[in-house]
């Protein structure tokens, strides 16, 4: 039986490269998306610049028997799902990146939605997987939070809430899963430079924000992922790991000092 690892949001950026990394050391992976066309494309890649077996599917919220089926038909290709990995999110922002959701207008449905995919969503992904875990008596759990879940961002509500929620369920699913040999561990990036980031251009935030001088990329947040994803990390759980160049560490960016003085 193949040992494979279970990636959403894996069709392009950061889930992407968290498959290519696991695909790099051999294990097989099973790759999601929205779309499931992106989904079958980005596994085909994978297993033929890897050699390795790789399956994509099309995953989507408010669809429980979907994702049932998902690993049933993983069953049935003889492949073992050893590590899962919740990368896919709702940003929570609407329809517009640099307004956000304002507090006082958003559609309560639009509200709920976020915690639907962050959580919901999650939790059937997870409950699925730890059945097959369970008879193995081994497994890892990884969270893709945010360090917004400590550090709110404007307009941001229903995202900083639901990534706090995924911390918080991640510890809970650790206690709960602890005796079956299954851990969960969150990691909680920063600013990232997908291809986002990059069409904000200089809008977007910057390294000057942070103490070390520069924000993620994709092999910062897909190695924290692979150090919880395997038996490099086999006796932690319930764990968090921020990947953000310092940023939840300061009460302030030293960014601002410069332009005080500036304006002084």
């Amino acid at each position: 039986m193949k040992n494979a690892v279970f990636i959403t949001g894996a069709c392009r950026g950061t889930g992407y490269r968290i498959a290519e990394v696991f695909a790099q050391n051999g294990r097989s992976v099973i790759v999601t998306g929205r779309n499931g066309t992106d989904a079958a494309e980005a596994a085909e890649k994978l297993g033929s610049t890897y050699g390795v077996f790789a399956k994509g599917y099309e995953c989507n919220i408010r669809n429980e028997q979907q994702v049932i089926d998902i690993f049933n038909d993983i069953d049935k290709n003889g492949v073992f799902v050893e590590t899962v990995v919740l990368c896919a999110a709702d940003l929570g922002f609407g329809t517009d990146p640099s307004k956000g959701m304002d507090f006082f207008s958003v559609p309560v449905e639009e509200f709920g939605r976020v915690f639907e995919t962050n959580l919901v969503w999650n939790f059937t992904i997870v409950r699925q997987a730890a059945l097959r875990m369970r008879e193995k008596g081994k497994g890892s759990i990884v969270f893709i939070s945010s360090n917004t879940a400590y550090r709110a961002i404007p307009n941001r509500s229903a995202y900083c809430a639901s990534k706090g929620g995924i911390n918080s369920l991640s510890k809970a699913i650790a206690v709960d899963l602890g005796k079956y040999g299954i851990r969960s561990n969150v990691v909680l990036p920063g600013t990232i430079k997908t291809a986002r980031w990059e069409a904000m251009g200089s809008s977007a935030i910057s390294g000057k924000l942070t103490p070390i001088g520069d924000i993620s990329d994709f092999d910062d947040i897909a190695n924290a992922v692979w150090y919880f994803g395997t038996d490099l990390s086999k006796n932690v759980t319930g764990s968090e790991l921020i990947v953000d160049g310092g940023m939840a560490s300061q009460l302030y960016p030293d960014y601002l000092n410069e332009l005080i003085r500036k304006e002084q």
